[in-house]
């Protein structure tokens, strides 16, 4: 399952304290049973003195051979501890589809 490849291959690079993996597949026009539009919610001590495109590089960068493979899009939360625990441990809602190309006019 691809969950568990994604989560395998964060765990390995960042030692994360907290990490989810959500599969929003199912909420985007994409065919049943697509595993290709995730939620990466990824809290490390790797993150601390980097700025967001930096931490955003880096988890590409570890899913390169999923999002060459059919992985199509990321909602991404990169956060070190701190900002974590300013957060109470929550992380922003994704937004609801908007159909992509399928909704052009």
């Amino acid at each position: 399952m691809r969950v568990d490849r994604i989560q395998k291959q964060l765990i390995d690079t960042f030692f994360p304290l907290h990490i989810e993996v959500i599969d929003e597949s199912h909420s985007h026009n994409v065919p049943e049973g697509s595993e290709s539009h995730f939620k990466i919610i990824v809290v490390s001590e790797r993150f601390t003195d980097k700025p967001l495109i930096k931490r955003h590089r880096e988890v590409n960068a570890a899913l390169k051979d999923e999002l060459d493979n059919g992985m199509h899009a990321l909602a991404l939360h990169t956060l070190t501890p701190e900002e974590w625990f300013a957060k109470d441990g929550k992380s922003p809602e994704s937004p609801p589809c908007l159909g992509g190309s399928a909704n052009k006019e």
